[in-house]
């Protein structure tokens, strides 16, 4: 049996009646309902579209301002925190401007649960798995269009009025925009929307109690209609792909590759082997060091990338990325102030390059990013060089 009212659904299965409200993230009428819901209704359950991290973030506040910046480069998470704080400005920008916080709903959800005595149930996937499912299911163009959005996120100034906020709610709206959504990223969808739709109507069907209020993303609630009346498997869902053995050949083979036709091209021709390591030298060491300028880094910084970069090109293993952060890192160590302001400097692209914190993890990002790039045109450098001297 199914009954519905504005931005909430009503289930009744197999004896037991979940309500789903469908909130947007940064709506302040969102919020509200949430509240009046779970205190209308005294469920003994309350789920929210959290994972355990994600609700630690809220929970633990300002515990992020210990964050260890050399800890974040030395675990290779620089990309992914970049990554992060990129799609989340979007978020929070929308936030800022209708003067709430934003996921507001989920903190209401954790608040109401606790204050009408309702068991808490963190129903949503490990962000981490969904970002590596995400990432090794769109495929390299998939990456190219993922990584151009983010992009836009952090130039775009749109705004949006709470009323258009709300309309956004409605399923009509919403089935166009996920059919846009499917067109543009239709590889996108199964990990970011479809499974997490599994998993969390499986998280909900099973908490606790015969009433259960579900506070969602109204992304999420026509999936969650139908998935919940079918059983899931929450271990299959929370695996991570198998890592492709491609990446790593590829790693490997290039610089293999490139060496050896240097050294046989210095054995034939010792001029045109210098050429050849003068020209891997400049373009892997010069666009790794245009990459950290870029991002306004320490002159040391730009000085370690330009020397790092030729050699950690010729190693999987290693990335000048994260030699020209440290050194970033060690002159101009981020401070509590810089992590203090990192919430507001995320909002505006002037703010990603002046707050310390995000400019390490942009030198870290572009720096490797230059020194790819340096490895394909040094790269064919080398072949040219290779062929002109046979």
């Amino acid at each position: 049996m199914e009954v519905e009212e504005k931005n909430i659904t009503r289930l009744n299965i197999d004896g037991k009646e979940y309500i789903l409200i469908g909130t947007a993230h940064v709506s302040k009428k969102s919020a509200e309902q949430v509240k009046e819901v779970i205190e209308r209704e005294q469920p003994d359950s309350v789920c929210v579209e959290l994972d355990e991290q994600r609700y630690q973030s809220i929970m633990e506040g300002d515990k992020w301002k210990e964050t260890d910046i050399f800890k974040v480069i030395k675990d290779r998470k620089a990309t992914f925190l970049l990554m992060n704080l990129a799609i989340s400005s979007f978020q929070k920008r929308m936030a800022k401007q209708l003067g709430i916080q934003a996921g507001q709903e989920m903190i209401q959800g954790i608040q109401s649960a606790k204050e009408t005595g309702a068991e808490l149930v963190l129903a949503d996937r490990n962000i981490q798995v969904t970002f590596s499912r995400i990432w090794s299911n769109v495929g390299f163009t998939g990456k190219s269009k993922l990584l151009m959005q983010i992009i836009y996120s952090i130039f775009s100034n749109d705004s949006i009025s709470e009323e258009e906020l709300e309309k956004l709610k409605s399923k009509d709206m919403l089935e166009g925009m996920l059919n846009e959504f499917t067109e543009t990223f239709p590889r996108l969808k199964e990990p970011l929307i479809d499974e997490r739709d599994q998993y969390l109507s499986q998280k909900i069907k099973d908490a606790p109690g015969e009433k259960i209020v579900a506070v969602l993303g109204a992304a999420h609630v026509p999936g969650i209609k139908e998935e919940i009346k079918k059983e899931h498997d929450l271990e299959q869902l929370n695996e991570r792909p198998p890592k492709s053995k491609l990446p790593k050949i590829i790693g490997w083979g290039i610089p293999i590759f490139i060496l050896a036709l240097i050294a046989y091209t210095f054995i034939s021709n010792p001029d045109a082997g210098l050429q050849q390591s003068i020209s891997w030298i400049l373009w892997n060491g010069g666009f790794s060091a245009l990459g950290v300028a870029i991002a306004f880094g320490h002159p040391l910084a730009i000085l370690t990338a330009f020397v790092a970069a030729p050699i950690t090109s010729l190693n999987p293993l290693l990335a000048a990325g994260w030699f020209a952060g440290a050194v970033q890192a060690y002159f101009k160590r981020p401070n509590v102030a810089d992590f203090d302001r990192l919430s507001e400097d995320v909002l505006s692209i002037k703010g990603f390059w002046s707050n310390k914190v995000t400019r390490v993890l942009l030198i870290v990002v572009l720096a490797n990013l230059g020194s790819s790039l340096g490895t394909f045109i040094g790269g064919a450098d080398v072949i040219r060089l290779f062929f002109e001297n046979l």
